[in-house]
């Protein structure tokens, strides 16, 4: 990964995987947990919020759709508005408008009100993931850069496993806004610990501008990096948003079983992300062909044996495994390639693991209605893996020049 250092200033001295990082790592991987938890825990709640909002279940599902739009849009700009603000005073206020948007939710029942909410705090999300890249990336060193990212990434990927079933649980029990007031509460509450913990800009150095973040993105390494994140995203997502009915029509599986699949599919993302920083610190390139060809593999085998559940339900764990150990090795190259002027980059990588999100599922969803059926998006994400060795490839021989 190549970083750009002030001449004055020495190189870190390599650390080793074994170096304790800071705390202000973990801290922003609470804040990328609450946030993954709030894009995915609606998903288990569209019953209730349908029948409480007085909307079909599709209505309610737009509350994902404009959460995604949000992330996709905002990131990159929220990233530019927010640019000559210090970076805790940036992440601290996006995790203030993060509890207001959930404040809203909780108090209306204004059908409209809660998709602009939902929209706002999709913004705060963008702003926070993107800042939050850069901080932890150059609090733990360039050496140590991917891991650090694999961890606050892997916040984002324990939301899954723990955040969301839990969030699920508890909107059945108390209520579906019972959730969004606790994500409310914690967010304020991390708003504060998180402006304490977070160090203070450098006062040396280049000053932040628009012109120079656009700069940065003429390396074209950057935009190699931005189509990576793109295809993996998508290549593994057009298969997971439609795991459902191919687990209940392909191997019989029952519907209250399903949750416990995703959980398997959580956990092997959380492993992915926490193993793919660690390794990818020291050997990247390996670690991303690796990944590529195990992440084809995977999705090639599920489509051939999804009517076997217990072959299924491993490949499915190792699709979270292989397919998410990517990102923080991606999202760091990216930091990396655009040197001083980071920001932007970061941004455009969340928006790039979410345009790849969209379309993928969006094939996978004309896929679904073909003949090949449940089995149909499984087959998009294979063919849509398969691109990845393109940018890839082209990346590695560049980065040998």
């Amino acid at each position: 990964m190549t970083t750009v250092t002030s001449p004055p200033t020495p190189a870190p001295a390599p650390t080793s995987s074994r170096t304790r990082l800071p705390l202000v790592i973990y801290l922003l991987a609470a804040g990328t947990f609450l946030m993954g938890t709030t894009e995915f825990v609606v998903a288990g709640l569209l019953p209730e919020i349908a029948r409480d909002l007085d909307i079909t279940v599709a209505g309610a599902g737009l509350m994902i759709t404009v959460f995604a739009i949000g992330m996709i849009v905002g990131t990159p700009l929220m990233a530019v508005l927010t640019l000559k603000l210090p970076r805790r005073l940036t992440l601290s206020l996006a995790l203030l408008v993060f509890a207001v948007g959930h404040v809203i939710v909780a108090l209306t029942s204004n059908y409209a009100v809660v998709l602009g909410a939902r929209f706002l705090t999709a913004l705060a999300t963008g702003a926070f993931w993107a800042v939050a890249a850069v901080v932890a990336a150059k609090a733990a060193g360039p050496a140590a850069s991917s891991r650090a990212l694999g961890i606050v990434l892997g916040g984002g990927m324990l939301a899954n496993v723990l955040g969301v079933p839990l969030g699920a649980f508890a909107g059945q029990t108390v209520g579906w806004r019972g959730p969004f007031w606790a994500l409310a509460l914690l967010a304020a509450l991390g708003a504060l610990v998180v402006y304490r913990q977070v160090a203070p800009d450098p006062t040396s150095g280049p000053l932040p501008s628009v012109r120079a973040e656009l700069s940065s993105l003429r390396d074209v390494r950057v935009w190699l990096t931005l189509a990576c994140c793109a295809i993996v995203c998508g290549s593994s997502l057009a298969a997971y948003s439609f795991i459902s009915p191919l687990l209940v029509t392909n191997t019989g599986l029952a519907t209250t079983a399903v949750p416990l699949v995703l959980v398997a599919y959580g956990i092997g993302a959380l492993i992915g992300s926490y193993l793919g920083g660690r390794v990818g610190s020291h050997r990247p390139y390996q670690l991303l062909f690796t990944s590529a060809g195990m992440t084809f593999l995977v999705l090639g085998a599920l489509a051939l044996f999804s009517h076997h559940l217990v072959v299924t339900v491993v490949l499915v764990a190792l699709l979270g495994l292989f397919g998410m150990s990517t990102n923080p090795v991606l999202i760091g190259k990216a930091v990396g390639y655009a040197g001083q002027a980071p920001t932007l980059a970061s941004a455009l990588s969340t928006s790039a693991f979410n345009f790849g999100t969209a379309v993928g599922s969006w094939i996978a969803g004309f896929a679904l209605e073909s003949a090949l059926g449940a089995t149909g998006p499984v087959v998009v994400g294979t063919a849509i893996s398969a691109l990845y060795f393109l940018p890839l490839t082209i990346l590695a021989a560049r980065d040998r020049r």
